[in-house]
C-alpha cells in the first residue's frame, strides 16, 4: 500500500503528465485564419469549438476527436448565447475566445450604400462586441480568461479603397485597448493579433467590391489600384502563420496586447508610428501609383 507521502507524488505525477485541457471557442472558421486556427489549437491538444454560420461547412474537422462544431451568427445574440451554453455543456469552461468573424468591403466610398456600411459593421464591429461580451459573462465570475480579437495591420494602418474596412479595423482597436483597463481586475486579457497580407478568401468568396454606376471618374484610380493589389498578394502568407501566433497570444501568458504577424504587418506598423503623416501617405502612394 502506498504511503500518504507516495500517493500525494503519484497524484501530482499524475497531474503534470495528463494536464486538463484548456478550452477556444473560435468564430468563423469555415476557411482561411479561423480554419488554420481550429487545426492549430487541435494539433496542441486543446478543446476546439469551431463555430460558423452553417455547421455543414464544418466536414474538414470531423476526423478531429477534440473538434466541436457549433452554429454561431456573430450578428444574432441569441446565435452566440446558444452556441456558448452549447461550449460550456460540452466541456464545462472557456478558456480563450478567438474573434475571428468577419469579411471585407473596398471600393469607392462615394458609391457605398448605407446597407452595405451597416452589414460591415455589423459582423466586424458590433458582432466582434456581440461575442465579447459574452465571453465577459461567462469568464469574469472565474475571474480568468483571454479574449483574442483578429484586427488587421489595417486597423493601425491605410490604404486606398479600403476607408469601410479600416474604419472597422480601426474600431476594433480602440474598443479592444479601451476594454481592457475594465477587465484587468478580473483577470481577463485581451489581444489583439494583427495580420498583414494573409492568402485567405478575403480578397476572394469573402469580398465585397464597390464601383460607381454611371461614372468613370474612378476607373483609372481602380486600374491602379488593382494592378499594385494583385502585386501584393503574390506575396500573402499562409494562414498557418497567423493561427500559430493566434495559439501564442492564447498561451504566453504575458500582458502583451498587439501580435502583428505576416508580411508587410510589423514593418508597416513600426513604418506608421514612427514617419509623419505626410510622409507615410506619400509612400503609399507610391506603392499604388496614385
Amino acid at each position: 500500500m502506498l504511503s500518504t507521502r507516495d500517493s500525494v507524488l503519484t497524484f501530482a505525477a499524475s497531474i503534470h503528465l495528463n494536464p486538463m485541457k484548456k478550452t477556444v471557442i473560435i468564430t468563423g472558421t469555415s476557411s482561411g485564419i479561423g480554419k488554420s486556427a481550429v487545426k492549430e489549437f487541435a494539433r496542441a491538444g486543446w478543446n476546439v469549438v469551431a463555430t460558423m454560420r452553417n455547421p455543414a461547412d464544418g466536414v474538414d474537422f470531423k476526423a478531429l476527436s477534440n473538434v466541436k462544431v457549433v452554429a454561431l451568427d456573430v450578428t444574432d445574440s441569441n446565435s452566440i448565447a446558444a452556441a456558448f451554453k452549447e461550449a460550456i455543456q460540452s466541456y464545462g469552461s472557456i478558456d480563450v475566445v478567438v474573434n475571428n468573424a468577419g469579411y471585407g468591403v473596398d471600393g469607392v466610398f462615394e458609391a457605398m450604400l448605407d446597407e452595405t456600411i451597416q452589414k460591415q459593421f455589423d459582423t466586424n464591429v458590433v458582432g466582434l462586441m456581440r461575442v465579447t461580451r459574452e465571453a465577459v459573462k461567462h469568464m469574469r465570475p472565474k475571474r480568468s480568461g483571454t479574449i483574442i480579437q483578429i484586427s488587421s495591420m489595417g486597423g493601425k494602418i491605410t490604404f486606398p479603397l479600403y476607408s469601410i474596412y479600416h474604419s472597422t479595423k480601426f474600431a476594433v482597436e480602440g474598443f479592444t485597448e479601451s476594454l481592457q483597463y475594465e477587465l484587468l481586475p478580473f483577470n481577463i486579457r485581451l489581444k489583439l493579433v494583427e495580420p498583414g497580407l494573409i492568402a485567405t478568401e478575403f480578397t476572394g468568396r469573402s469580398r465585397v467590391f464597390v464601383k460607381p454606376e454611371g461614372t468613370n471618374a474612378y476607373d483609372d484610380y481602380l486600374a491602379k489600384f488593382a494592378v499594385a493589389a494583385e502585386k501584393a498578394m503574390k506575396d500573402a502568407e499562409d494562414p498557418q502563420k497567423v493561427a500559430a501566433m493566434i495559439l501564442k497570444a492564447a498561451s504566453d501568458g504575458s500582458s502583451r496586447m498587439r501580435y502583428p504577424v505576416g508580411a508587410p504587418a510589423p514593418m508597416m506598423i513600426t513604418l506608421r508610428k514612427w514617419l509623419s503623416d505626410g510622409m507615410f501617405m506619400t509612400l503609399v502612394r507610391k506603392a499604388y501609383k496614385v
